[in-house]
């Protein structure tokens, strides 16, 4: 089992660019069946990854 711990004196790298994320960018995907979020780096603007879809009736 893998322990979580919040580090928030800590900026994560992009992976494309190495830069340290002080800023993430993201933009909605919205469709007929629901959103995601698109995540990427506020630097080079590669995408970081895309958030599971939601359907309509969960908001």
């Amino acid at each position: 089992m893998l322990n979580l711990v919040e580090k928030n004196d800590v900026a994560p790298l992009c992976p494309h660019c190495e830069t340290r994320l002080s800023d993430l960018w993201f933009r909605e995907l919205s469709s007929l069946w629901g959103k995601r979020y698109i995540y990427f780096c506020s630097r080079c603007q590669k995408t970081l990854g895309i958030s599971h879809r939601k359907g309509f009736w969960m908001g």
